[in-house]
């Protein structure tokens, strides 16, 4: 009969979850929380229950929000006509950090990787062309990485798009090829979104 795992264990499996996180730093992790920082390790389980709990897709975006539309797209002082679209909600943060764009967005939680079992089903396109087809949106602003997998999402929607008369267009080679948004400078994303050029 197997040994039970004991919850020490558990909590530095739980911990390996995170990105960029092996086993030597999980246990790292665990021990410092355990011995220096109990206080700290509440409020780090309890907020993730909460978030759990409370966090939920905005109607309109997809982004993480708490109530049913988030407060950036009930912001009236939005553009409606600009919506960028958005691997990951890290990825709209990053965009929103260069004060370069004023306009909606939408996140699609991921890209197309057909080898993962991602396709368009999966990331709901549909819901995307709905959106963008509300009769306000003008211009869509793909700002998916520059990755294998985010140059053929940003290709794959494009055709979809410009099939309904919207313009598309793509963020700038300013942020590397094979780079992803969240690792690139505010300067090189803002000098991107001002570059954007048009897809198809």
């Amino acid at each position: 009969m197997p040994e039970k795992q004991s919850c020490l264990d558990e909590l530095i499996a739980a911990l390996r979850c995170l990105p960029g996180v092996g086993p030597r730093s999980a246990q790292r992790m665990a021990y410092h929380l355990l011995q220096r920082d109990r206080t700290g390790a509440a409020r780090l389980a309890g907020s993730i229950n909460h978030a759990l709990s409370a966090l939920r897709h905005c109607a309109r975006c997809n982004a993480f929000s708490e109530e049913e539309v988030c407060s950036r797209c009930a912001n009236p002082r939005r553009d409606p006509a600009r919506l960028c679209v958005v691997e990951t909600p890290a990825d709209l943060a990053v965009i929103e950090q260069t004060q370069a764009y004023n306009g909606l967005y939408y996140v699609l939680m991921g890209h197309l990787s057909p080898l993962d079992g991602i396709g368009p089903r999966e990331l709901e396109f549909e819901r995307l062309i709905a959106r963008a087809s509300d009769g306000e949106v003008r211009e869509v602003i793909l700002a998916t990485n520059f990755t294998n997998e985010g140059e053929v999402t940003a290709h794959a929607l494009a055709t979809l798009l410009t099939a309904r008369g919207l313009t598309v267009s793509r963020l700038s080679r300013g942020v590397p090829v094979g780079g992803e948004l969240e690792h690139t400078g505010i300067g090189t994303i803002a000098q991107a979104l001002k570059e954007r050029r048009e897809m198809l």
